[in-house]
């Protein structure tokens, strides 16, 4: 069974720069992705369109690849975790882990014994179609992030990042900002950072990983100087966005805003 190369990666204390795919579902992007020098790509299916037949052709190119997916799913369902994994997804991206109960949750529907009690699928994209498998060696090449993005996930925050069998912790800053009631406020994204350095102290304390979302090269050295080993830099549409308009505003000057 191939090794998952994220985890390597992190294990050998390299930063691992990745990109949110939320448009483009051809499984051609992670070749092109991973010809850019990336690490992996985390595919959206919360705020996006991708069929769980997508994300399953995705995963088995990723894995030939060694160029990994993470998917968030919809939401934390039992359901959903396990056909992401079974389709051979080698990590998930879990929004709205507002609880430790939520948490305990996810890894109990991600984990094999002794950690969860994932479902045993036999042989199939999950172990790269190679039987006999120990399912211990199995929980060791998934990797688990969880999202917080709510006043209520920030009230138990140690509680949930300390949860066995979650790797890493990542903050989603829109979803916050709205259920803090700050959308608007000039003093949002100093209060998100605070957020952000509390999720950081947490995480040191019960040795798991940071995931950070990065809009901009000066945000990705920043927290990348903070000590935090996931980055997730902008996404498909935005690089696509953001490159055709800086050529349209050489172009057309102030047509494009």
């Amino acid at each position: 069974m191939r090794l998952n190369p994220f985890i390597a990666g992190l294990k050998g204390g390299n930063t691992q720069i990745g990109t949110w795919i939320n448009m483009v579902h051809s499984p051609a992007i992670l070749a092109l992705l991973q010809s850019a020098g990336l690490d992996y790509a985390r595919v959206d299916m919360e705020h996006s369109a991708p069929s769980i037949e997508t994300i399953a052709n995705m995963a088995l190119l990723s894995r030939a690849l060694g160029f990994p997916i993470l998917v968030r799913p919809p939401s934390a369902e039992r359901e959903w975790i396990t056909r992401l994994l079974d389709v051979g997804v080698w990590g998930l991206h879990i929004p709205q882990v507002d609880t430790p109960a939520i948490a305990a949750k996810v890894v109990e529907s991600a984990r094999y014994a002794p950690l969860g009690m994932r479902g045993v699928a036999g042989i199939g994209p999950h172990n790269d179609f190679t039987p006999g498998v120990d399912l211990r060696d199995m929980n060791e090449q998934v990797h688990i992030t969880v999202m917080l993005e709510s006043r209520q996930a920030f009230s138990h925050l140690d509680e949930i990042i300390a949860t066995p069998g979650i790797d890493a912790v990542t903050l989603g800053p829109h979803d916050l900002a709205q259920d803090l009631g700050i959308v608007g406020n000039p003093d949002e994204m100093i209060i998100i950072d605070e957020h952000r350095e509390q999720m950081i102290a947490s995480a040191k304390r019960h040795a798991k990983q940071v995931a950070m979302l990065c809009n901009t090269l000066e945000e990705a050295v920043r927290w990348s100087e903070r000590g935090v080993q996931i980055i997730v830099f902008s996404s498909d549409v935005a690089m696509i966005r953001n490159a055709y308009s800086s050529v349209i505003a050489r172009l057309r000057p102030g047509t494009v805003s």
